[in-house]
């Protein structure tokens, strides 16, 4: 019986260690919205504020070349009515026929031109967001896991993120897990006074290719 007892109390103790063991590796998660520290971060408005103001430059670039083409539509036209005059001679027509198919000519080039400055401009904005954007999240990424670290967590998840239902990564946390506020504070310790601080946004602005002027010849697609 004594050995009996002895054996019960010798399990009994393997399984409180057990227990307390595995009560000691429990994993603590913690939680952050990295997309809402990337919107309102002072870099991301700044970033901001430079694409905007470089749109701009980019939308009176493109309003001159719109301008210079529709000048060589009117002049196109001037020759095409003159080559169609019928008190005019036939070498006058010849002539002016010639050249309204060379100013033809130079509005496909200028449609070409302004083509090309709205694709190469909008790529150069996005490439330019998305450059500054990766860069952005590993700073990011490397506070909030310093900050979940200090505190002791084996998990640290994002719940900003989408899954492949579209929905959050993480559907509930009790709001204590949540370290997004103090992620920001750490983020905003090197923040300069005179930041600028626009409306954030997480898109780079870019002239649309269906929202741009086009250059157009009358009665000719």
């Amino acid at each position: 019986m004594k050995k009996s007892i002895q054996s019960l109390v010798a399990v009994a103790a393997i399984a409180f260690s057990a227990l307390t063991a595995h009560a000691q590796t429990a994993p603590k998660i913690l939680v952050v919205d990295l997309a809402k520290l990337f919107d309102t971060h002072w870099k991301t408005l700044e970033q901001q504020a430079k694409l905007q103001a470089d749109e701009t430059k980019a939308q009176d670039q493109l309003a001159q070349i719109t301008k210079d083409g529709n000048a060589l539509v009117e002049q196109f036209k001037e020759l095409d009515e003159q080559s169609k005059n019928p008190t005019a001679t036939a070498e006058a027509k010849a002539k002016a026929q010639a050249d309204a198919q060379k100013k033809y000519e130079e509005i496909q080039q200028k449609k070409g031109e302004q083509n090309s400055f709205i694709q190469n401009t909008r790529n150069t904005l996005q490439q330019r967001f998305q450059t500054f954007k990766t860069l952005m999240i590993e700073e990011i990424t490397k506070s909030a896991v310093d900050i979940a670290k200090k505190k002791g967590a084996t998990f640290l998840l994002d719940k900003s993120g989408p899954t492949l239902v579209g929905v959050s990564n993480v559907l509930y946390s009790d709001p204590s897990l949540d370290i997004t506020e103090e992620v920001a504070t750490e983020l905003n310790k090197d923040k300069p006074a005179a930041s600028a601080t626009p409306a954030a946004s997480t898109t780079a602005p870019a002239p649309a290719a269906g929202d741009s002027p086009k250059i157009t010849v009358p009665g000719i697609k």
